[in-house]
């Protein structure tokens, strides 16, 4: 069986281009695929696939792109972290995004195809980066 997490309704409605929504059952639970390596993005339990070119986003966890949000909400890619560690040797990012957060501006919910809070992702930006 495949594996992967839930993610809400409002992600994909969202999320999903035009074609792609207009085949959307509203009444399934829809699940992510995480794996770097398959296209698929969401599934649900009777087969129905959305893959990455099904969306509107690039999606973070299928891609190498450095330009490819890691923050959907507050403009944090790959490119930006790195560029701020290489320039100070450190990164903002997740002081930046938890003010956000804290005040209450972010919408993972409809921004970020995972539909939650990216602050994991961003964490191993930043750690793969120092510890290059």
């Amino acid at each position: 069986a495949a594996r992967g997490f839930g993610v809400g309704l409002v992600t994909l409605k969202s999320l999903l281009l035009p074609q792609a929504l207009a085949k959307l059952n509203s009444t399934v639970s829809y699940y992510m695929c995480p794996n770097k390596a398959c296209h698929v993005v969401y599934f649900d339990d009777s087969g129905q696939i959305y893959k990455t070119t099904d969306l509107k986003v690039p999606v973070f966890q299928k891609s190498d792109d450095e330009d490819c949000p890691v923050c959907y909400c507050f403009g944090w890619t790959r490119r930006r972290i790195k560029r701020e560690i290489d320039e100070t040797g450190t990164s903002t990012a997740i002081a930046d995004i938890s003010a956000h957060v804290k005040a209450g501006r972010c919408a993972c919910e409809v921004n970020n195809p995972q539909g939650s809070c990216c602050l994991a992702n961003v964490a191993s930006v930043i750690s793969a980066h120092l510890a290059r």
